[in-house]
């Protein structure tokens, strides 16, 4: 849905597996959300050697940020940090290379410099890494994460996009 321009249609060569939010008043009530079902789904889908790319979105620290509550972000995150480190163990175990990042910011903001809650999402920096250590990234913006990726399927980058690949060459 993110990386192709919010459509909510299947595009011709991509397979979407949906996972369902637990149905909650807030996330701060189920911090863990379906991370470990869409960490489950993930792994089978990388080991079942389907697919050649894979996007992945874990929405946790995002939406228990929105919620106020340290506790359940702090709780959010530890099960992305769990789930993260099995969905990479298990591209590496097929010799893949992972991306990994967020598009914007929220958990890391909690309180605001009053000391009340921080809901909203932030324009602080953001990490991006790499699981290959035959890589080596430059700093960039979101509009360089779809050429990073080309570069290292081999694809050439459309002249429509205007981002750099991350790689430094």
């Amino acid at each position: 849905f993110f990386f192709d321009g919010g459509a909510e249609k299947e595009l011709k060569g991509s397979t979407r597996i949906l996972v369902q939010s637990p149905k909650v008043p807030t996330y701060d009530l189920k911090p863990e959300m379906s991370a470990f079902e869409v960490k489950d789904k993930a792994v089978q889908a990388i080991l079942s050697g389907a697919f050649d790319t894979m996007i992945l979105n874990f929405a946790n620290p995002d939406m228990v940020g929105h919620t106020g509550s340290i506790e359940a972000t702090i709780k959010a995150v530890e099960t992305v940090d769990q789930c993260t480190k099995e969905v990479v163990e298990a591209i590496q175990k097929i010799g893949g290379v992972a991306i990994v990042l967020a598009d914007h910011g929220n958990a890391e903001k909690m309180l605001d410099e009053t000391g009340n809650p921080h809901t909203a999402h932030t324009t602080n920096l953001v990490p991006v890494t790499i699981t290959d250590k035959n890589y080596q990234l430059n700093t960039g913006a979101l509009c360089d994460v779809a050429p990073t990726m080309l570069d290292l399927l081999g694809v050439k980058q459309p002249k429509e996009m205007t981002g750099k690949s991350l790689i430094k060459k």
